[in-house]
């Protein structure tokens, strides 16, 4: 959602469309693939990626070389969805997804306190400046929160077509069901 929302204001998405938009994410993924080369050093397309957003999972963050200045937009959503999400996924794509729900909770567990870690690591940085962003709170009062984005990111975003990106159809995995 939030590429989406930040590509419909105008800031333009660093890309490459290997991974197409299919049954879980039809708007697409936003994804880099040369992103997931951070561990091995490949830092190469980050010069291209000055002033464009860029999705980077926050496991890959501590990879990312001191000597650029970022912008961070730490998306988080409730854990219980994200599973299910992936469960989903993994489904469509006929993997199993079959876990007991002892499995379910420590890996609840593990997520949230890698989400917690991620968190805490990027406040200490000095060349990293943190927006946390609530994806449950956004589809609630999108207007407030892409208000906010836009004010982290300079206020030179088109704040009404970054509300209409909101697609509130997409919020598939509730906690509630």
């Amino acid at each position: 959602m939030l590429m989406g929302v930040l590509s419909a204001g105008g800031l333009e998405s660093l890309t490459d469309h290997v991974r197409s938009a299919d049954l879980d994410n039809p708007n697409g993924y936003y994804e880099l693939e040369r992103v997931k080369r951070l561990p091995a050093g490949d830092q190469s397309w980050l010069a291209e990626a000055q002033g464009k957003c860029v999705k980077v999972i926050a496991a890959l963050l501590p990879f990312l070389p001191p000597s650029y200045f970022y912008r961070v937009i730490f998306m988080h959503r409730r854990l219980s969805e994200v599973m299910a999400s992936q469960r989903k996924m993994l489904q469509h794509r006929r993997q199993p997804t079959a876990a007991p729900a002892s499995d379910e909770a420590q890996m609840a567990q593990l997520l949230q306190q890698h989400a917690d870690d991620m968190r805490r690591w990027l406040q200490a940085q000095p060349n990293v400046a943190l927006f946390d962003c609530d994806y449950n709170a956004m589809l609630a009062e999108p207007a407030l929160w892409v208000r906010r984005i836009n004010e982290f990111l300079g206020g030179h975003l088109d704040v009404v077509a970054m509300q209409a990106a909101v697609d509130a159809t997409l919020y598939r995995n509730r906690a509630d069901r």
